[in-house]
């Protein structure tokens, strides 16, 4: 894939009703995007995830809004991977957004970003991030560290009861 390849939005696999996005890959750079697919493809989990390049995209495909006002908001995805550094609404402002909403406050949330910053990373926890993950420079660790996290959340993690989720679905949505 080129940089002329970009598509604003990209899922791997049409969703239907039974077939739920389970990973929300939230992330600008082609390339590392390009890698996180291999990495969950090498894993066998490439065929639900949803891609979004930016912050503003990621809360109207997780709230329902813009141009994704036609997904069920309460549908959410099982996992969040979650750059810091985004366009036009950064990371903290997201993960900021899906902790202040009852419908997602429980959603697992995982930092996969390049920033070392102790400060970006005591603010992500902070937030209620699950996890907080520095991309490593070499292909192979990144490869490894992303299958593992998609192996964890999509198939090992257990979810909220699905009661507490419906008592919060009559909340009204809180996007920033």
């Amino acid at each position: 894939m080129t940089s002329m390849d970009w598509q604003p939005a990209m899922l791997l696999e049409p969703t239907t009703a039974d077939t739920a996005v389970e990973i929300l890959l939230v992330e600008d750079n082609p390339n590392d995007v390009m890698l996180t697919l291999h990495a969950l493809k090498r894993q066998g989990l490439t065929n639900r995830i949803h891609v979004v390049r930016d912050g503003a995209e990621a809360l109207d495909f997780l709230f329902g809004t813009g141009t994704y006002v036609d997904r069920a908001g309460s549908d959410s995805p099982r996992v969040v991977m979650l750059d810091l550094k985004l366009p036009r609404v950064d990371g903290l402002e997201v993960l900021k957004a899906i902790r202040a909403n009852p419908l997602t406050r429980t959603l697992p949330v995982v930092v996969l970003t390049s920033s070392r910053e102790e400060r970006d990373i005591a603010e992500t926890y902070d937030l209620g991030a699950n996890s907080y993950i520095v991309k490593p420079v070499d292909f192979e660790q990144f490869t490894d560290a992303v299958r593992q996290l998609g192996m964890y959340w999509v198939l090992l993690n257990q979810r909220p009861p699905a009661n507490e989720q419906d008592d919060a679905a009559s909340a009204p949505a809180a996007v920033g």
